[in-house]
């Protein structure tokens, strides 16, 4: 079993803003569970309870989904290069629109994207800190630009129409209001 503590120390930030990906789980009370890999400066540590972390648009959309049904979020880091850890954030999240009244304040907080759809605020509860050991070493080359060259080229409609047909549905097919939530009248 790995340290746990009640907070984001400072030592867990430095190594958290060192990371070049980070994943998300989530799950509704009933279904699949979700993991996914994300990255391109999409992460904040607001203080020693909170982070927040941009979703840009992707083949699915379970994660924002999965919070309306039950809040439970983890974060995972893992070193990849350097002394080997495994940092962990248990808690509860809130996926924060882009027809939210704090939309315009959070996602102001990265670069502009035309792929950005959610910003999922993370209160932290619980985070463990583990020895990763098991976790291979590999060399970081750069961030990929396909996703902001796709949404770039699709175009604000694009984009939007991807949501439409794409993400729309959860594997669980479970609605995610994406259109409603996201859209102007």
């Amino acid at each position: 079993m790995g340290t746990q503590y009640d907070r984001i120390e400072p030592a867990h930030q430095r190594f958290i803003e060192a990371q070049p990906v980070f994943f998300s789980g989530s799950a509704a009370r009933e279904g699949r569970i979700n993991v996914s890999p994300k990255g391109m400066d999409s992460l904040r540590v607001l203080g020693p309870n909170r982070i927040i972390w941009r979703n840009l648009t992707g083949s699915g959309n379970e994660t924002a989904a999965h919070l309306d049904d039950s809040p439970r979020m983890t974060l995972m880091w893992c070193a990849f290069s350097g002394p080997p850890m495994i940092l962990r954030t248990y808690g509860l999240a809130r996926a924060v629109h882009r027809n939210d009244a704090d939309w315009p304040e959070l996602d102001g907080l990265f670069a502009p994207n035309m792929a950005a759809r959610q910003v999922f605020d993370l209160s932290v509860e619980l985070v463990q800190k583990s020895c990763g050991y098991a976790v291979p070493e590999m060399t970081y080359v750069q961030d990929r630009d396909t996703l902001t060259h796709w949404a770039e080229q699709k175009g604000e409609k694009g984009v939007h129409a991807y949501w439409a047909e794409r993400n729309a549905t959860t594997l669980d097919g479970v609605p995610t209001d994406i259109a409603k939530r996201n859209l102007s009248d």
